[in-house]
């Protein structure tokens, strides 16, 4: 699949963030890794990366993948998602461990091989003001309940998620 334009679903990747902070807590995510989405027309999917302090070991960082569909139909706008745990590491091997599961992760997601270009990575250390300013970058339209949204939260098979 090419990347292509089209009017997409502008408010699925806010939604997602937002999502991710409800299930994690943004006191628990250290950083997120948003990858650009890819278009067609009224169609979106996305990937944001997600490294959560570790509870029982402040030192090292549990790994999560969130993939995305979202499409904008006559009735409505739909956003699939769901919370992958990947794994666990140490800070300092954190982007590069996270590229690659962000990358095998988004061809999966959409039956490609490749990655969705160059993430934007944010640091959230734990802190939620700096959680509420990635999300003041989003317009309040965007995350308003109007047009209606389906939010629908795919389980991950064989994994428990948080």
């Amino acid at each position: 699949m090419s990347r292509e334009t089209g009017p997409g679903v502008p408010e699925a990747l806010p939604r997602v963030l937002r999502g991710l902070e409800n299930r994690l807590g943004a006191e628990s995510i250290d950083r997120l890794w948003i990858f650009p989405p890819l278009v067609r027309g009224r169609k979106e999917w996305g990937l944001v990366a997600v490294s959560v302090f570790h509870p029982a070991d402040g030192e090292r960082r549990l790994l999560f993948s969130a993939p995305w569909t979202a499409e904008r139909t006559g009735t409505g706008t739909r956003l699939e998602t769901r919370l992958d745990e990947q794994g666990e590491a140490p800070p300092d091997r954190l982007p590069r461990v996270m590229d690659g599961v962000a990358r095998r992760s988004v061809a999966e997601e959409r039956g490609e091989e490749g990655g969705a270009g160059e993430p934007r990575e944010v640091r959230v250390g734990g802190d939620g003001r700096r959680f509420a300013e990635l999300m003041d970058e989003f317009g309040p339209d965007l995350l308003d309940p109007e047009p209606p949204i389906e939010v629908v939260t795919r389980p991950t098979e064989g994994t428990e998620q948080p």
